[in-house]
């Protein structure tokens, strides 16, 4: 009798430890994730924008995803220079382009990653609208340097009120936004995502890759170059999210 009590102890245990290494060995799977992440690239400035995605599992392999990002994009012959007061304004830019990227892609799980350790890397390909707001770029000029008045206008290079000498710096945060105008087209996207977290409900990683946003019309940024309705740029993002 001991020893039959000893044999169904054993095999207790052992189904225990099975179904627990099992668990762990499942422990990464999901089904859905969201993730956020700020962008760098070679359209933009220090930080190029935000990024968010939603997506979900169609089989082991394939996640369908639904994605959202918000850039500023910025003229590539762009130039911050200082005014006589020291203060500082971008010479030669008329306006801003802000861009909102609607994308729906796959994401393709190239390398799955283990429970607690290794890297998740996964091919990534989007496409969808895009919807330019073509905001005016303010500045701050002189009038009378006598009675030290300004005035905030569109900043236009060709005006010779908007010399160097007389520009006091840029204007006020988001001023202008006002009259905006839209500007319809497209992104296409391709990159690598790389997910480094050893959490199950936490995302995190990096991505990088290749994106190709274009307009209908030609944008004009900075008056005094060449100016497209095309633009190419190389994307880093960092990003952070959770998944169920």
């Amino acid at each position: 009798m001991l020893t039959r009590i000893k044999i169904v102890v054993i095999i207790s245990l052992f189904m225990v430890e099975m179904t627990s290494f099992a668990q762990t060995q499942d422990s990464y799977e999901y089904n859905s994730e969201f993730i956020w992440g700020v962008n760098k690239n070679t359209s933009g400035g220090l930080i190029g924008g935000f990024v968010f995605k939603k997506a979900r599992k169609l089989n082991e392999r394939t996640l369908e995803t639904f994605g959202l990002e918000i850039m500023n994009v910025k003229h590539a012959q762009e130039s911050r220079i200082s005014s006589g007061t020291g203060n500082y304004f971008i010479y030669g830019k008329s306006n801003y382009l802000y861009a909102f990227r609607f994308q729906y892609g796959r994401d393709l799980i190239i390398f799955k990653k283990a429970p607690q350790q290794g890297v998740e890397i996964k091919a990534v390909v989007a496409a969808g609208p895009s919807i330019g707001v073509v905001a005016p770029y303010y500045i701050e000029r002189t009038i009378d340097i006598g009675n030290f008045s300004t005035k905030h206008e569109q900043y236009d290079p060709y005006n010779p009120s908007h010399s160097n000498a007389k520009i006091m710096g840029t204007g006020y945060l988001f001023e202008g936004l006002g009259q905006s105008k839209l500007q319809l087209g497209g992104n296409i996207k391709a990159g690598f995502n790389f997910e480094l977290g050893t959490v199950k409900s936490q995302v995190t990683g990096f991505e990088v890759g290749f994106l190709l946003d274009t307009y209908f019309n030609k944008i004009i940024l900075v008056p005094t170059a060449e100016n497209s309705n095309v633009f190419p740029t190389l994307y880093f993002t960092l990003f952070y999210g959770s998944r169920k």
